[in-house]
């Protein structure tokens, strides 16, 4: 096992920019941690690949913990009822409202072949004013879909 960094030389190494990992070791759930998981994400001005109007980066962002309460909350107010194994999705559509309803369309099917429920969908709030011009020209329709699996669910395995 190497070290990879940008200053390595070797032809067999590979460079990165950078990673960052912050845990609550007690297990507890605090909003401090996510507090200073986007001060470390600030701090990394390299990983951002920041482009040239100053503020497009290369979409560096933080893995969390799925908070359970808040997506229930949001199912129960558009009167979904998501099942005990549940997942959001965080899709990236077209801005076009065509394409966008036939990809939407595409990942209801293709949950359906899963055996998966899909409930409805979010359109995931966003704050454009933040954006770079690039990252603005080019930003996706973001919406969230709700899933659900039935009872005793399970992932198919390949070749079954």
């Amino acid at each position: 096992m190497g070290l990879y960094t940008s200053n390595t030389q070797a032809n067999d190494t590979k460079d990165n920019c950078g990673f960052g990992l912050i845990a609550q070791l007690d297990g507890e759930r605090s909003h401090t941690i996510v507090e200073r998981a986007v001060t470390a994400l600030a701090r990394m001005m390299h990983r951002g690949a920041i482009g040239a109007d100053g503020k497009t980066g290369d979409g560096c962002g933080l893995l969390m913990q799925l908070p359970d309460t808040f997506f229930r909350e949001l199912a129960a107010e558009n009167g979904w009822s998501l099942g005990k194994k549940f997942a959001i999705g965080q899709v990236f559509l077209s801005q076009n409202k065509q394409q966008r309803e036939h990809a939407k369309r595409i990942v209801e099917q293709e949950l359906a072949k899963e055996t998966l429920t899909a409930h409805g969908w979010r359109q995931t709030p966003v704050n454009a004013s933040v954006l770079g011009e690039i990252a603005a020209s080019t930003q996706p329709h973001l919406e969230q879909v709700f899933v659900s699996a039935q009872p005793g669910w399970r992932k198919k395995r390949l070749g079954t």
